[in-house]
């Protein structure tokens, strides 16, 4: 009877896990959406390509290296094991789970590295080259990614890093995963320059709209969607904190929405769609780390200062001329800062100490991410070339990189040589 009960759970946990994997998956659509609603008409099929390449092209890249460094036997700084992963292999169920689980962890770990990748692809938007871009993101999913994912999160299958020994915490990501996007996403952007006629000569901001808000909208839902399955999937088994940490991630972004709400009307005397539905993701983000010791009053606070703070850094990296497109690095990189460290503020776990641990992991997935990224970038940019010409840019890159159209009605390359 025992066994029964052993063998029912393990298997209730590895489809708990698969079925986490399916929503978070799900999300590369949400990502999608987002980023194409809130850009132009024109680069729609140039951000539908870079996030099927992220995904693509993260989970060969991860399954080959990138789980070996982030998951194998580790010396607390990187894997050095578990390369082209095999749960069957007698090494994977040495480890103690069985073949089922590896499986179902390794497909999870995957879509969590996919995540982190396409990150990057909205703060270089309707700028950037498809090559250029696809090449960074085999460097953030091979390397940048599983090797900060080591220092964090390695005791979770063979390894154990430093950050995790001095008792750093992150349940879901908030760091790991959403600061290291974010953070790369930064580096993109300070070395791919604004879009052309962002910021005008005269020290005022151009107005380049989205093309389709309810796009955008419906890619935060299905983002919400994918949240539970990114929150409560990490617990990786069927249990009681399976239904709280749920609903502590829509107690988070419900309150997101309503403090990017606010601080937007405080700021503007308006209420811009585009920044609450970001509001929303704010929650989500900072609500990532605590998940699982958050009291519901707590994740309440926690999302309420995320979607606050979301406005705040908007306006913040406008000021300083650098463009984000969708607010990616506001959303990921801050946010995830904020909701690392609120760990330490308002956690069961709170204190000087923990604050203090907390503090040492944002910088240093801040020094890891950015300090990587960016010489990387500058790199792209001086061989192969970072940004499109202008010409490119005006013309839109679904056009000049792509070759057709997203919507009827936008002329495609072959009719522009046409009439010109």
């Amino acid at each position: 009877m025992d066994n029964t009960v052993e063998i029912l759970r393990e298997h209730s946990n590895i489809l708990w896990t698969c079925l986490a994997a399916f929503l978070v998956f799900f999300m590369q659509a949400g990502f999608t959406l987002v980023e194409a609603g809130f850009t132009r008409a024109k680069n729609v099929c140039n951000i539908v390509m870079k996030n099927l390449m992220d995904m693509s092209i993260g989970s060969l890249i991860f399954w080959m290296f990138g789980f070996g460094l982030m998951f194998g036997v580790s010396n607390g700084f990187v894997g050095t094991s578990f390369f082209f992963f095999d749960g069957s292999s007698e090494a994977a169920k040495s480890v103690g789970s069985s073949v089922g689980f590896n499986w179902a962890f390794l497909l999870f770990q995957t879509v969590f590295c996919a995540t982190a990748a396409t990150i990057v692809s909205g703060a270089v938007a309707e700028r950037t080259k498809f090559g250029s871009y696809v090449l960074f993101s085999l460097l953030i999913c091979g390397i940048i990614y599983p090797i900060f994912g080591s220092w964090a999160w390695g005791s979770l299958y063979a390894g154990e890093g430093w950050l995790e020994k001095i008792g750093f915490l992150d349940f879901a990501g908030s760091t790991v995963v959403h600061s290291i996007g974010g953070w790369a996403a930064l580096a993109g952007a300070i070395v791919v320059g604004a879009r052309k006629g962002k910021y005008l000569s005269d020290g005022r901001m151009g107005l380049i709209a989205p093309h389709n808000v309810p796009m955008g909208a419906l890619g935060v839902f299905i983002l919400w969607l994918g949240w539970f399955g990114f929150n409560a999937g990490s617990t990786t088994s069927v249990g009681g904190d399976l239904a709280k940490i749920a609903l502590i991630t829509n107690l988070a972004a419900c309150a997101g929405v309503l403090g990017s709400l606010m601080t937007n009307w405080i700021f503007s005397r308006r209420v811009d769609p585009t920044l609450s539905l970001n509001g929303a993701l704010a929650g989500l983000v900072s609500i990532t780390a605590g998940c699982d010791i958050f009291s519901p009053a707590m994740a309440v606070a926690v999302g309420l200062l995320g979607g606050q703070i979301v406005v705040l850094s908007v306006i913040m990296f406008d000021r300083l001329k650098i463009d984000d497109p969708v607010g990616a690095i506001s959303v990921h990189g801050v946010c995830g800062a904020w909701g690392t460290l609120a760990i330490g503020l308002f956690s069961e776990k709170a204190g000087l100490q923990q604050l203090g641990i907390q503090f040492i992991g944002i910088l240093a997935a801040f020094a890891w991410a950015f300090g990587i990224s960016y010489p990387v970038f500058l790199m792209i940019q001086r061989t192969i070339g970072l940004r499109v010409d202008e010409r490119e840019e005006l013309e839109g890159l679904d056009l000049t990189e792509h070759g057709i159209s997203g919507y009827e009605g936008i002329p495609t390359l072959t009719s522009h040589k046409e009439m010109g």
